[in-house]
């Protein structure tokens, strides 16, 4: 297995790339913004899952970011008020995904990536504090 650090830092890796994908969508002239949305979500379930190894808990397999943000605050206080914040992503993790669901507006997409990029700043900030 991974040495502790060196999984905190995949997972925080997988997250920057995640993240990359779903600002490079939306700059396509006409953006999926289905895909876009998935890795905006995508982008913060990893984040917080790095943070929470980092912190020694086993991420459960969940795709409800509300969950791991209340499991996280256990540690890191702050992450209990993105909660609402990371409640905007949540449903983007399977809807996106099937056809029965709608896309995304342009708009919302705008708003999910831009919600992931803050997320993510702020879990980068919070995982270079604690040294991971």
């Amino acid at each position: 297995m991974r040495e502790h650090r060196e999984l905190v830092q995949g997972w925080l890796e997988k997250a920057r790339r995640d993240l990359i994908i779903a600002e490079r969508e939306l700059q396509r002239q006409v953006p999926f913004t289905d895909i876009a949305c998935f890795h905006a979500q995508q982008a913060v379930e990893k984040g917080l899952k790095a943070l929470l190894t980092w912190h020694g808990t086993i991420p459960p397999r969940t795709h409800v970011l509300e969950d791991l943000a209340l499991l996280l605050a256990r540690y890191e206080p702050e992450a209990e008020v993105k909660v609402d914040e990371v409640a905007q992503l949540t449903p983007y993790a399977v809807a996106s995904r099937y056809p029965e669901f709608p896309d995304p507006s342009l708009e919302e997409a705008q708003t999910g990536v831009a919600t992931a990029r803050g997320l993510l700043d702020w879990i980068m900030d919070t995982a270079q504090r604690g040294g991971a």
